[in-house]
């Protein structure tokens, strides 16, 4: 990305509001460690807390040359990939071809998944664990219809339960324990706080761990300018994030497009993490200035979060 490009992604048309020395030095990776994969923009639910629903690209699918560079373009990286973003990853019935990729052409890699459950039978679970996958979460916050089909709108959860008990009974009968992590999640909400010990005393016993997890905000959700913490944020600190037509971009939370810092049909997945727009955003980010950000500027992330050890000035 060009120096003037960079502009595009702050709030300010300059940043010479930046004080002369940063305020934190955080400890960025010289590389990647971890590269989620927007295969596909589609998601099978409509979750009331999830902004999927206001992606604005068109719906798309990752061409498979551009997958396929990311991942020749990291070999020997050990990078942790998770191919899905703000979507359902097996909407994509590319899945098993594309951990197998990972997993043949790299063996410093890891392939990881989020999934709502629903759409995982049992000829592409067996497929997913033969190519190789490394951990599977299953994201199910509820242990009841009434209490999960409201936060999951499209789906049935007679069917995710069936489908994921399923799935871990495989997983368990044919030898993938040892090789495959599998975590059962669910965000904790006043509606669902009556489960949670019925929650892991189903599931406990059956997958590799059980996590009772908060809710948080994405950014650009109500959020107005003065919420913004001027703080650092981990989120940039070792992950990429990519589009389905090959932009990049520093988060996971980015749904708008605001923090776009590269394209990898243009350019190495190296030359982006290095690129000047990649640096001009993690200096402001070092400065605790957020609201120069277009993508940050709306964000609360990390607000209880103790800086103090990366700090280099107090001078604001």
């Amino acid at each position: 990305m060009r120096p003037d490009q960079a502009d595009q992604l702050t709030t300010a048309t300059e940043l010479q509001d930046l004080s002369k020395g940063a305020r934190w030095r955080m400890p960025y990776a010289r590389r990647p460690k971890f590269i989620q994969l927007e295969t596909v923009t589609k998601c099978n639910a409509k979750c009331p807390f999830c902004p999927q629903h206001e992606i604005a690209r068109d719906p798309a699918k990752m061409p498979g040359d551009t997958w396929k560079k990311i991942v020749d373009d990291t070999r020997g990286w050990g990078i942790t990939y998770r191919p899905f973003l703000t979507n359902e990853p097996f909407v994509d019935n590319r899945m098993p071809e594309i951990v197998r990729y990972i997993k043949e052409n790299d063996p410093t890699a890891r392939v990881e998944f989020n999934t709502n459950g629903e759409l995982m039978t049992e000829d592409l679970g067996r497929e997913l664990l033969e190519a190789g996958v490394d951990i599977m979460r299953f994201s199910i916050d509820g242990f009841s219809a009434p209490t999960y089909e409201p936060s999951r709108i499209g789906i049935k959860y007679e069917k995710v339960l069936e489908r994921t008990t399923r799935f871990l009974e495989i997983w368990d009968a044919e030898g993938y324990r040892d090789k495959c992590f599998t975590e059962l999640r669910m965000i904790e909400v006043p509606e669902n706080r009556h489960e949670i010990e019925d929650y892991r005393a189903y599931w406990g016993p059956k997958c590799t761990e059980v996590l009772i997890t908060q809710m948080y905000q994405w950014p650009w959700t109500g959020q107005k300018r003065e919420d913004v913490v001027l703080k650092p944020c981990l989120k940039v600190l070792d992950e990429m994030f990519f589009y389905t037509d090959g932009d990049a971009t520093i988060c996971c939370w980015d749904v708008h497009g605001r923090g776009i810092i590269g394209n990898v049909n243009a350019e190495s997945v190296g030359e982006i993490w290095e690129s000047y727009a990649a640096a001009t955003m993690r200096a402001v980010l070092d400065d605790g200035r957020r609201d120069l950000l277009q993508l940050c500027s709306r964000c609360n992330a990390y607000e209880g979060y103790d800086f103090d050890k990366f700090l280099v000035s107090k001078d604001s």
